[in-house]
């Protein structure tokens, strides 16, 4: 028998099974961000020429597990987190198989578990792409399979969960537009676990030397149906958020839902094969594979997100607008929440990933420019603004209205909590600009030591170099420094934050 109770603040009808689900989800991704942004700081500062922080091997570990923890681990959770939120407790029934919701999250923090002991002990200095032939402990793709076996179950909970909330009333024609969202980061998760476990399985067998070999080329173009498209779960998800802390704060409606909704199933169809962009310099495709890929099909996924960036701000305003802000042009702008945190997350999440993400993956998209920038700084730059900058600061500025909606918690520090997503904004800001300006120059991504001794040049004595790799370190230190911020207000909330009376 479910159990059931209305809460004071969003008025959702929240039952006692999703609500635990959710908890525990939302708590296990603070802590994987918690190592994973340390491990960012570290990475950074060896990067910053004038640190040079690391040893050589600490270097390429950390580098390695802070792309599955920060990259991979933190955002998933989340994400399952917002599966439980949007297939249940947005649509006031009850989470029907909250087994298997147990089940896959045991999974993924076993998995996650086991990839962070197994790095940390040195077993795969292979980096989050672990190209073939570099070769990791098997228990290291164990790791990573138990971990996306239990997120594909995560998801799997959200289409049953929808299917018989259906049955029971929970909606009527269609989804609430922050499920429907999560719809398709779900459908884009199956097909992007699919392709993880296509390409980790024999890798696995591979390492444990029961496969005698993988070709690199094949492992790099079925890897990259996960490791990019893994991103793609992620701009849906995000993008759900954007919607949602919209129409919590606010009352914030699209102007056109129709619209919106076809959005996200251009998503669907598109954005998966924007994947290929990380396979432009391989002979696997053809080149009028390529064009087509990097042009027509790229393009229609950025239409999408061009959608999106319209049809939310103008809801806001609309919203806004009705409550009385009607002088001149801006004023409702001006009297925007801004000292909310769930707000200026969003705000800030959209403009970040629209100008650094956004754009920018337009143009390394493009297959003349990806050729030349590829390899570069600028490309880690690019994905800083979108997964950082994006949905990162998205996430952030929602766990405000989980604390309250679902762990039932006051903010604490409320001065502190204001400021945070503006902290953590420029320093990711001033951490991709940096990366991007200086990958301009040439410099290259994933290496340890841009001196390259004997080279008939050296980066390091380049005064623009040096100018944005140090703005790439300052933004890196205040970027940590916001995420510090977050973790602990979000964890002492959770504690010792006044409880919310129902």
């Amino acid at each position: 028998m479910a159990i059931f109770r209305t809460d004071a603040l969003s008025g959702l009808k929240i039952d006692k099974a999703t609500e635990n689900l959710v908890r525990w989800n939302v708590i296990a991704a603070l802590a994987t961000l918690a190592v994973g942004g340390l491990l960012g700081l570290l990475v950074v500062l060896t990067r910053w020429p004038s640190v040079h922080l690391l040893p050589l091997d600490y270097y390429y570990r950390f580098l390695t597990l802070h792309g599955i923890d920060a990259l991979l681990a933190w955002i998933i959770f989340f994400e399952i987190a917002l599966v439980h939120f949007t297939s249940a407790a947005l649509l006031g029934t009850r989470s029907y198989v909250p087994w298997l919701g147990w089940l896959a999250f045991a999974l993924m923090l076993a998995g996650g578990a086991v990839i962070n002991v197994i790095v940390l002990m040195g077993g795969a200095d292979v980096m989050f792409t672990s190209y073939v032939p570099l070769k990791g402990d098997p228990l290291y793709y164990l790791g990573v399979i138990l971990f996306a076996v239990g997120a594909l179950l995560g998801f799997i909970v959200f289409f049953i969960n929808i299917l018989l909330s259906k049955r029971d009333g929970g909606y009527k024609r269609t989804l609430p537009l922050g499920a429907f969202g999560m719809l398709a980061a779900s459908i884009i998760a199956v097909l992007t676990l699919g392709h993880g476990a296509a390409i980790m399985v024999p890798t696995w067998l591979w390492s444990m030397d029961l496969i005698g070999t993988i070709d690199p080329a094949a492992y790099r173009l079925v890897f990259w149906g996960l490791g990019h498209s893994s991103q793609q779960i992620n701009v849906s998800a995000m993008v759900a958020v954007w919607y949602m802390s919209s129409a919590f704060i606010i009352g914030g409606k699209p102007v056109n839902e129709k619209l919106s909704r076809t959005a996200f199933v251009l998503y669907i169809l598109f954005i998966n094969v924007a994947s290929e962009h990380h396979l432009l310099v391989d002979p696997v495709f053809s080149t009028w594979h390529k064009i087509v890929n990097t042009s027509y099909m790229m393009h229609l996924a950025v239409l999408a997100s061009m959608i999106h960036a319209f049809a939310i701000p103008a809801s806001i305003e609309v919203a806004l607008r009705k409550q009385g802000h009607t002088r001149g042009l801006f004023e409702w702008l001006k009297k925007a929440p801004w000292g909310n945190p769930a707000f200026s997350g969003m705000a800030i999440s959209i403009l970040l990933f629209g100008f650094l993400g956004g754009i920018t993956g337009v143009i390394f998209g493009t297959e003349q420019f990806n050729i030349i920038r590829h390899n570069t700084i600028a490309i880690t730059g690019h994905f800083h603004g979108t997964v950082v900058a994006g949905t990162t600061i998205a996430f952030m500025g929602f766990t405000y209205l989980l604390i309250q909606y679902v762990f039932r918690r006051e903010i604490i520090w409320k001065g502190f909590a204001t400021i945070q997503p503006w902290i953590y904004g420029v320093g990711v800001a001033l951490l991709s600009i940096g990366m991007m300006s200086a990958g301009s120059f040439g410099v290259p991504r994933r290496h340890y030591d841009i001196t390259f001794s004997g080279a008939p040049f050296s980066f390091t004595f380049d005064p623009s170099i040096d100018l944005f790799l140090s703005m790439m370190g300052v933004g890196g230190v205040l970027a940590v420094t916001g995420g510090v911020l977050y973790i602990v207000l979000s964890f002492g909330s959770i504690i010792w934050g006044k409880k919310i009376e129902q």
